[in-house]
């Protein structure tokens, strides 16, 4: 599907201060980023108009400090990342749109990089405070959006300051929107999507859109409970909403009344309790016994996903199969990786803990698309608009 936003190529960027909203939230380790993914990329867009001669300032939030400054959830950390990324000189101001923001951002050369601190130190950032956004937008002469993990929030740094300045998608959230939105509008089939994760209220939005568009929707993780549960099994102590039966119910209705293939597991991996060195089961079927809980699918369901996946046209992932995070609960989850990173098809992965399945598995670089948002591609999946690309100007 064709992005129907201005793109930061259609913009008149040279000597120009160019304000950039990127997704910097990234884990830190003290002063150390522990995972610089999101800052890499980044990288695209902040390089081309740094090769541009645009004068460029970036702004973040990072973490929730909830409108306090809290020094540990410092850009500093980031700054010094993207220094050493870029191999240019990043200038670091000690406020959002302020006095040091302003004097900095006066001093700036054509190609010269300013960060501004934690967005997010401001109270006005999440309640779109359009003072603060006008503070923002007093920075630059032109406004370019690449924080596609921030773009389902109308915050004052995305939606605020869009309305101020001639606003310009950026090369990531450009193909952020296309690949996701690709796999909704114009799928190579089959279309087989892979759900995991822990709550079926999460993703139900992704569920009711795809029992429409995709063959097959295969559901992993703590998500399978509900609708064991909503056929009558016995969970044991497995994770399991309440509130998610219903929709798991009306989820199963659907899929029955409909074309595409609802497929849960049939074997899974128990733990006594949610730990490393706990004593585990293999289970046969999917009633769990009492005393024991669900922790992962079984080998038998991990391999039929991954044959389904190995003949897709379309592969969309989000969500783990099971407590991949703990050893003997990441099989599920790895062979799914595997498969998806084998696939012959189109294949996209969404969501941090997917993400982080592939970062561990180290598969990232065997996979066409892995979005840097969590809710933001969840929403935009879901069919919703997002108020930080509605923003942006039309192309």
């Amino acid at each position: 599907m064709a992005f129907d936003k201005a793109s930061v190529r259609d913009a008149e960027v040279d000597g120009k201060r160019v304000l950039v909203r990127v997704d910097f939230n990234v884990p830190l380790d003290g002063q150390e980023v522990t995972d610089d993914t999101r800052i890499r990329a980044a990288l695209p867009t902040i390089e081309y108009l740094t090769g541009a001669g645009a004068k460029v300032i970036l702004c973040s939030h990072l973490g929730r400090p909830k409108g306090q400054v809290v020094p540990e959830l410092s850009l500093a950390p980031a700054a010094r990342r993207l220094s050493e990324l870029t191999g240019k000189a990043v200038v670091m101001a000690s406020d959002v749109g302020g006095e040091d923001s302003r004097a900095k951002a006066d001093r700036l050369e054509p190609g010269g990089i300013l960060l501004l601190e934690n967005t997010r130190y401001e109270a006005g950032e999440t309640d779109n405070d359009p003072e603060l956004a006008s503070r923002l937008a007093g920075l630059a002469d032109i406004y370019v959006d690449d924080a596609f993990g921030a773009a389902h929030r109308a915050h004052a740094s995305t939606a605020g300051v869009a309305g101020h300045l001639p606003a310009y998608a950026g090369l990531l959230l450009e193909k952020e929107v296309e690949n996701l939105t690709s796999v909704a509008a114009d799928p190579e089939r089959p279309l087989v999507v892979v759900l995991g994760g822990s709550k079926v209220s999460d993703k139900v939005g992704v569920i009711d859109r795809f029992l429409e568009i995709a063959d097959q929707i295969l559901i992993g993780g703590a998500m399978c409970f509900p609708f064991f549960k909503a056929q009558g099994h016995t969970i044991g102590n497995s994770l399991c909403q309440d509130e998610d039966i219903p929709l798991a119910e009306d989820a199963l209705r659907k899929a029955a009344a409909g074309r595409c293939e609802l497929v849960l597991p049939t074997d899974l991996t128990l733990g006594r309790e949610f730990s490393a060195d706990t004593e585990t089961e293999a289970l046969a079927g999917t009633d769990v016994p009492d005393g024991w809980m669900g922790l992962d699918i079984g080998p038998q369901s991990a391999s039929d996903y991954a044959s389904r996946i190995s003949t897709a046209g379309t592969v969309l992932w989000n969500g783990p199969m099971g407590a991949f995070e703990l050893d003997p609960f990441a099989g599920g989850t790895r062979t799914v990786a595997e498969a998806v990173a084998a696939a012959p098809g189109f294949t996209v992965v969404g969501g941090g803990d997917s993400v982080a399945a592939l970062v561990k598995f180290e598969l990232t670089g065997d996979v066409d698309w892995v979005s840097t948002g969590g809710g933001a591609s969840l929403e935009l999946l879901e069919g919703k608009t997002l108020p930080g690309v509605a923003a942006l100007n039309d192309r």
